[in-house]
């Protein structure tokens, strides 16, 4: 794998963690564990309409705690020279899917089968 990309992957993937991890912050979540507190205004009237509002903010948690956890995973495979290669039939995974898509762990053709 040619190492300038790799490197670019590192630094695209370095900086989706930063980010992602200020979202999670801002959304009352801490990114190294499940804990979340989520917030709706308690004065409410309409007690179906902040549930549903909490429920919103959790599913958004939860996507965003999963992406973090994707994120975290490629970058420890960089650093144990694992990155790269797909976790079903150890094949190199394409450059080109990985800088669209960094986080991959599966190559295309095992990611078809598994859908």
């Amino acid at each position: 794998m040619e190492q300038d990309r790799l490197a670019g992957i590192r630094v695209a993937l370095e900086e989706e963690l930063s980010s992602l991890e200020r979202q999670l912050t801002d959304l009352g979540a801490s990114p190294d564990t499940a804990e979340v507190e989520v917030s709706v205004d308690e004065g409410f009237a309409d007690s179906a309409q902040a549930t549903a509002e909490r429920s919103q903010q959790l599913s958004m948690l939860e996507q965003q705690q999963a992406v973090h956890s994707e994120v975290k995973a490629a970058l420890k495979r960089l650093e144990d020279g694992t990155f790269g290669k797909c976790e079903n039939c150890g094949q190199q995974i394409p450059i080109e899917r990985l800088e669209a898509l960094p986080a991959a762990r599966l190559c295309l053709s095992c990611k078809q089968a598994s859908e």
